[in-house]
């Protein structure tokens, strides 16, 4: 049955979208060796990246963070982006599975060393998520959660609110928009929480979910996201 499958639909790679020939990969050897993953030079809260003996980034220097600490593992540049276009909106599904793997090669270590209770994929709003077909960050949740063995429960925070997109707006716009736009359903008293999301940029959307996450109890808020963007 795999078999037959893999010729009615063939795997591709999910940055150049060319059919993989080598059986066993999940990304063609020519993308590979052109991608970059941030593991050095990187801010020690948020992750973005930064000159060699600098700790913080501007942002992290001059504003206060609800989450505890985070890591992205890619720069969010015109491959990742094309490559999350064609996951999200053109059926790409099998993309999940490279970005999952990418994250647990890169960022295993710092999730152990975060030690989280569960994994809390950033949720959409439901009529978005009707419209998409599924919700990408907790599709490479679920995916990670299984691969580490942590918890991935469903409907922890529910996104209530039908926000204007995040692409196009300002920051202090973006911060904006964000305000009470999740719910809680239950209490996370003293836990640790891992939030997952495919793309971080000025920060507004894991800082709203931190936030929410705190208010309910949760004693540290981790993240990790696909990619990293620059402000």
């Amino acid at each position: 049955m795999e078999k037959f499958l893999n010729i009615l639909y063939p795997r591709r790679c999910p940055v150049c979208h060319q059919i993989l020939t080598e059986k066993g990969i999940l990304v063609c050897r020519a993308c590979e060796n052109q991608l970059h993953p941030i593991i050095k030079d990187y801010c020690l809260k948020c992750g973005r990246p930064v000159a060699p003996e600098v700790e913080f980034c501007p942002e992290c220097r001059k504003v206060h963070r609800e989450f505890d600490r985070g890591r992205g593992v890619f720069l969010y540049n015109n491959r990742m982006r094309q490559s999350l276009l064609h996951y999200k909106y053109y059926g790409s599904r099998e993309y999940g599975e490279y970005y999952a793997a990418s994250i647990c090669r890169y960022m295993e270590r710092d999730i152990r060393a975060w030690n989280p209770d569960v994994i809390i994929p950033v949720p959409m709003y439901p009529r978005k998520q009707r419209e998409r077909g599924f919700n990408q960050a907790a599709d490479i949740a679920d995916r990670v959660g299984r691969n580490l063995k942590i918890p991935v429960p469903d409907q922890i925070i529910r996104k209530t609110k039908n926000t204007r997109s995040q692409k196009k707006l300002s920051a202090a716009e973006r911060k904006q928009n964000l305000r009470e736009a999740f719910q809680i359903t239950e209490r996370m008293d003293g836990l640790s929480i891992l939030v997952m999301d495919d793309v971080y940029t000025t920060g507004s959307t894991i800082e709203a979910m931190a936030h929410v996450l705190k208010g309910a109890g949760a004693e540290r808020v981790f993240f990790v996201t696909l990619c990293m963007g620059w402000i």
